[in-house]
């Protein structure tokens, strides 16, 4: 996992609310366990039409947003059925941070194990914030101070501290693991050395 670091850019809006995992990743595109090719495919249905031309007025098929690292959303982002593949998604089309007043709970513990960054603001900062988009203007997420900095505007925003070291290392479920290496071989030569019986079950 990339570590995170403070993001500059002008942000996508997409002011609907209860945006479920199926419209952020249709069910057909959740075949691979890769994490790479399926930021094409993100909000699928509401980017391309029936034949599959994508939309020219959906905001992430527009410039500058379709570069956006940042998506602004409306609340309860994430819903619907669990599926990791939703932030794998959203990381591969380029979104690194998602800010939303609420989120499912599920979704928004999937997005800190794959690099991403939610986070919650109220209606009235959301507000704000949106139309910076409107204006085409860039805002800069800072994770390290938890501020969100536009025009001369700031806001800062709350965050579990040991998520906020996981996204500041690049450290997933697997690295966290590993981190604990040692303590783990300490504690296997002990046990093989207090029961030696055990390497013959």
């Amino acid at each position: 996992m990339q570590k995170f670091k403070t993001i500059k850019s002008i942000p996508a809006y997409l002011s609907i609310v209860n945006i479920d995992t199926d419209m952020i990743i249709p069910k057909q595109f959740l075949k691979t366990i890769k994490r790479t090719g399926l930021g094409k495919n993100l909000f699928y249905e509401m980017r391309y039409n029936e034949k599959g031309n994508p939309i020219e007025d959906f905001i992430l098929n527009t410039k500058p947003f379709n570069k956006s690292k940042i998506l602004i959303a409306g609340k309860n982002f994430g819903c619907g059925s669990s599926r990791e593949h939703a932030p794998w998604a959203l990381l591969d089309f380029g979104i690194t941070c998602v800010i939303s007043s609420s989120y499912a709970d599920i979704f928004y513990n999937n997005c800190f194990k794959n690099g991403i960054l939610p986070i919650i603001l109220p209606d009235t900062k959301i507000k704000e914030l949106s139309d910076y988009s409107k204006r085409k203007e860039e805002i800069t997420v800072n994770l390290e101070e938890q501020k969100i900095t536009y025009g001369n505007n700031e806001t800062t925003f709350e965050i579990d501290q040991f998520k906020k070291k996981c996204l500041l290392e690049g450290l997933d479920d697997i690295a966290l693991s590993l981190e604990k290496n040692p303590k783990i071989s300490e504690f296997e030569k002990k046990l093989v050395a207090n029961k030696p019986w055990i390497l013959n079950d």
